[in-house]
């Protein structure tokens, strides 16, 4: 009956955001009760388990709070900067440097400050809100894969070097040959992936014939870039009132307290599915747990490291295991934290973010799988 009711749990998780939208318009509720149905039905539901869904999440929705203020002050200067320094590099060049230098600097930074950053630079930029949110989820991916590098990138890093009981450059050793040059690779699909689109506000409110098809599109939102007979002209971005209204200061409580419930969610959701994957999960080859972790999508990458790192696997078995989990983690927008934040920050909806994650995630798992497993 557990696994039953556990399947059932994970069928929901995966499908009722995308059918209903006012489930993905409540997300971190609807997670948050599908990790106390999980913690229930496995019955792991108890004082240490609320202390822990408590705690954990103060730290990163503290982050999150602290900057949401600083940047609330700071939108202009961060729109400014981008607008002299594509003065001096193509767009192009611009979105290659973002993903590739966000995603190694976030092993030192951490993921949570460089997705912080992330989403102030991808929501300054002036192109259309369906380029937007490819760059950010390019850059997420990004992220994830750098933040591994060190134990003070993220959680799994951390779990990764206390299970192996290794010092603090084993995961570089190990995962740097791979992730690196999978950086970078993000970086160039970054580069010719997102397009520059769209058309100043000034040029749309006096009817300007140079409007962008791309903003006449309902739903479509975002800030547009100007287009001339000569390209894309970063000038363009200062002859229009570009620059949206501030977020009040209810807006960046309210996000904090969204993603405090959103991690809340995860750490329910990944110890209610502990005692599965501990019994079902654990016994299987390398090769089948680097597919079955593609559930590191809807759940918390950390407590699957936790399960099924172990010391006496070989450093080859624990690289395709943590590869699984990093790749994955980017499909979806519960899978990992620069995707919580920047989905919260941007207002991506979980088909919108699926789109691009799902198939771009499954393109990475297959290129990494024949490097780590055939070759």
């Amino acid at each position: 009956m557990v696994i039953i009711g556990l399947t059932i749990v994970l069928l929901l998780v995966l499908t009722l955001p995308f059918l209903f939208k006012q489930v993905e318009h409540n997300l971190e509720v609807f997670l948050f009760v599908m990790g106390l149905a999980a913690a229930l039905i496995s019955g792991v539901l108890g004082l240490k388990l609320a202390e822990k869904a408590l705690v954990e999440p103060i730290l990163l929705t503290t982050a999150v709070f602290v900057a949401g203020i600083l940047f609330k002050f700071s939108q202009k200067k961060i729109k400014g900067w981008i607008g002299r320094i594509l003065k001096h590099i193509s767009f192009k060049v611009f979105v290659f440097l973002l993903v590739v230098i966000l995603g190694l600097l976030s092993s030192v930074i951490t993921a949570i400050i460089a997705s912080l950053v992330l989403v102030e630079v991808v929501n300054a930029l002036p192109i259309s809100r369906k380029q937007k949110i490819n760059l950010d989820i390019i850059a997420c991916f990004s992220i994830g894969l750098g933040a591994a590098l060190t134990p003070i990138g993220e959680p799994l890093a951390t779990i990764a070097i206390s299970k192996m009981e290794q010092n603090f450059t084993f995961l570089l050793t190990l995962l740097g040959p791979s992730i690196i040059p999978g950086i970078v690779g993000l970086g160039i699909l970054g580069a010719f992936f997102v397009k520059q689109d769209g058309a100043p506000a000034a040029a749309r409110e006096t009817g300007s014939a140079s409007q962008s098809p791309t903003n006449e599109k309902k739903g479509d939102q975002g800030h547009g870039a100007a287009k001339t007979g000569e390209g894309w002209s970063p000038d363009a971005f200062f002859l229009a009132d570009e620059i949206p209204e501030k977020e009040t200061y209810l807006e960046v409580i309210t996000r904090a307290i969204k993603v405090y419930l959103f991690v809340m969610a995860l750490v329910l959701l990944g110890e209610g599915f502990k005692p599965v994957i501990d019994r079902y999960v654990l016994g299987l080859s390398v090769p089948v747990l680097y597919w079955l972790n593609t559930v590191s999508a809807v759940l918390d990458n950390a407590t699957l490291t936790a399960a099924e790192i172990s010391i006496k696997m070989s450093a080859l078995q624990v690289k395709s295991i943590l590869m699984g989990l990093l790749i994955s983690g980017g499909m979806l927008i519960p899978g990992n934290i620069p995707n919580i934040i920047s989905a919260g920050k941007l207002r991506i909806g979980s088909k919108e973010w699926a789109k691009l994650g799902v198939p771009l995630g499954l393109v990475i798992m297959v290129i990494y799988f024949v490097i780590l497993e055939v070759i």
